[in-house]
């Protein structure tokens, strides 16, 4: 979730890497796996779709 988080906020995979002391290749393959789960297949769905599935 926090992935989805900071890549529905803008952040890059590099840029969320570095923030999660991750590898940027992790970061993209969280993300392959969480937009099937979410209905989305763009990076700009991630907003709406996590704002739907968990409102705030």
């Amino acid at each position: 979730m926090e992935i989805a988080g900071l890549a529905a906020s803008g952040l890059t995979n590099k840029q969320i890497a570095e923030r999660l002391y991750i590898s940027h290749r992790t970061v993209g393959a969280h993300l392959y796996r969480i937009f099937p789960k979410l209905g989305v297949s763009a990076r700009a769905g991630l907003r709406d779709a996590l704002s739907a599935q968990f409102p705030k």
